[in-house]
């Protein structure tokens, strides 16, 4: 498998095809290509024992074309800053793509978190954030983090409290960092944002029956088999919206103890139950089991859509011709490596890129800062002014026509917008709006597969904040 380091140059290898096509100046083209701000520390901490450990970490603001930056932080062992600035510059197209006014960023702790008491993840946590605000690195017009990988609403909580015993006074000092609880600020819809923006994404993409039959699957997602690799928040979510919303099946599942196919389905709610009980998803009944060894092998699963939902660089030049799925709908960022994905484009592979698919964390996190900012909830001032209007709606209709509908009906006919419903729909909205604008580019310009019309559609936005910025003449 390729090297982890990769991943940037990966990247940067997208990036270069697509700006070859996009109506931008070569000095704007430059200036986007590089990440503005790269800041690398190390600091102590004490642990619960006594003793003292080392901490390596990272915060890389991409592009400041619009601030605040937006990136979510990552706690692995594979952090580096390679990879750190490989993600950063995919959140300024992530954003730009999604008409989100943020530019990128990204953050990295290099440590495993399971390896950690929580007495000493909430030490790094704070530490980190007391690093970034020493520096002007963070603040809710500055840089605004969010979870990621190893990370969750708990970090985000330690980090808006950090943020706030330095900034007493500061009003909107809850748009500092998204993903937190709900109780602390958060908003509803936050943990399931990306998995659903990818079913959003999925299912926009087949309804086009041209691009289905050139790939030689009908039209809609519903009886789609899909695999899914990785069953974090990400895959689970992708997973069970899937199946429940979209009617898909799920024949095939991959995580790090290994991986599981049935050709006839596997409930994924009953598969997520198992392995919280049993540690593991082998042995699931009634599927074919592979191990820890053999756990590629999901790459390879006979399907119609595939799934990567862990870390990048898992698809490569060594297994890319195994690819079976007709669809790569990358949940993950940078699973396909730039020499796959030329392998993969040749056999006529419709890849949905990440820089699209998985937006719909930031689009969501977006959601959260407007929160924020506005100090009031999603749907507290329309609710129930809405109900009340549909109501009086049925009553007109009922009495016009001296007929009654059922409560069931009549509760689903006058119901206002709660906060998640008008997240979901704002993010749906969100997906299908953009994968149009990507599509429309890649008719227009022709020979150029949906990852280079989405660079195209991200590199013109960008270049046309940098042109009106003042700083060009």
């Amino acid at each position: 498998m390729e090297k982890v380091d990769d991943f940037y140059q990966s990247v940067l290898s997208f990036y270069d095809n697509a700006s070859k096509h996009a109506n931008v100046s070569e000095g704007i083209i430059s200036q986007i290509r590089s990440c503005n701000s790269v800041y690398r520390m190390r600091y102590p901490i004490q642990s619960a024992k006594g003793k003292i450990k080392v901490i390596e970490a990272y915060r890389v603001q991409h592009s400041h074309h619009r601030l605040p930056t937006k990136g979510g932080i990552r706690y692995s062992n594979h952090v580096n800053q390679d990879e750190v600035m490989a993600l950063a510059t995919l959140m300024s197209f992530k954003c730009a793509i999604v008409d989100v006014p943020f530019g990128g960023a990204k953050g990295g702790v290099k440590i495993n978190p399971w390896e950690h008491s929580e007495y000493e993840l909430e030490k790094i946590t704070r530490r980190y954030t007391v690093e970034l605000v020493k520096r002007n690195m963070m603040g809710p017009s500055i840089d605004v983090p969010a979870p990621d990988y190893g990370t969750g609403a708990r970090e985000m909580a330690w980090i808006y409290d950090t943020y706030r015993a330095f900034n007493e006074k500061e009003i909107d000092a809850a748009g500092c960092v998204t993903g937190k609880p709900v109780s602390q600020g958060g908003i509803r819809g936050r943990t399931e944002a990306t998995g659903r923006g990818v079913f959003y994404g999925i299912r926009e993409a087949c309804t086009y029956k041209d691009d289905m039959e050139a790939i030689g699957l009908t039209q809609g997602i519903k009886d789609k088999t899909i695999v899914i690799q990785g069953l974090g928040n990400v895959g689970s979510f992708s997973g069970t919206i899937c199946q429940d919303e979209g009617g898909a099946k799920i024949v095939g599942v991959g995580e790090v103890e290994g991986a599981i196919y049935d050709k006839n389905g596997i409930d994924i709610h009953k598969l997520l139950k198992y392995r919280k009980k049993n540690k593991t998803i082998l042995g699931y009944p009634g599927a074919t089991s592979y191990d820890k060894e053999k756990r590629d092998i999901v790459m390879e699963f006979p399907c119609d859509i595939l799934i990567p939902a862990a870390l990048e660089n898992q698809i490569h030049k060594k297994n890319a011709k195994k690819v079976k799925a007709k669809i790569i709908a990358e949940a993950a960022n940078g699973p396909i490596t730039s020499e796959a994905e030329a392998i993969l484009n040749k056999k006529g592979v419709m890849i949905l890129p990440d820089v699209f698919l998985n937006a719909g964390g930031v689009t969501v996190s977006y959601f959260e800062w407007l929160k924020n900012l506005s100090h009031i909830r999603f749907g507290r001032m329309d609710k129930r002014f809405n109900e009340n209007t549909y109501s009086a709606f049925v009553d007109l209709i009922e009495r016009s026509t001296g007929k009654k509908i059922g409560k069931q009906e009549r509760d689903f006919l006058t119901k206002g917008g709660d906060e998640i419903d008008l997240v979901r729909s704002g993010l749906e909205e969100t997906m299908i709006t953009a994968y149009t604008a990507i599509r429309a580019i890649k008719k227009r310009k022709k020979n150029i597969d949906l990852r280079t019309a989405a660079f195209v559609n991200a590199i013109e936005k960008i270049g046309s904040d940098y042109s009106t910025m003042g700083i060009f003449p």
